[in-house]
């Protein structure tokens, strides 16, 4: 990367319907202190089912393992880049895990699954390896 040269990047939070796009530069932008940091609880999660959710083009139903009693119902806006939701099953993804519940549809979403966007279209979810176990914190 050229010195002077700013790479413009978007992190998502989707969930509940809502893609919540936070833009941030890398090497300049808006400081926060470790303290406001801390305050995110950011885990991986195993990504058990993915349905759509009817009559909602953008919004997916995924069932998340996070190691607890029972998984987690997540809702989350990027059906527009998996047209084929069984690529979804068995990823282990970061998610935000100590976010209020949404409902939305009539729908409760409890957490937000992390990924990244470019400005020309390119797509990631935050994965991890395999041998990750679900429900580890994100250090």
């Amino acid at each position: 990367m050229q010195a002077g040269t700013d790479l413009l990047c978007r992190l998502f939070l989707c969930s509940a319907g809502r893609v919540a796009s936070f833009s941030f530069f890398l090497y300049s932008g808006i400081m926060i202190n470790i303290d406001d940091f801390k305050k995110v609880e950011i885990k991986i999660g195993e990504i058990l089912s993915a349905e759509k959710v009817e009559n909602a083009d953008k919004l997916l139903k995924l069932s998340v393992d996070f190691g607890e009693e029972t998984p987690r119902q997540i809702i989350s806006g990027i059906s527009m880049y998996f047209p084929d939701l069984t690529s979804l099953v068995g990823k282990k993804c970061a998610f935000a895990t100590n976010l209020e519940p949404r409902t939305i549809r009539g729908l409760e979403s409890n957490g937000m699954i992390l990924a990244v966007s470019t400005e020309d279209g390119k797509f990631s979810l935050l994965e991890t390896g395999r041998d990750i176990p679900a429900g580890e914190m994100i250090k």
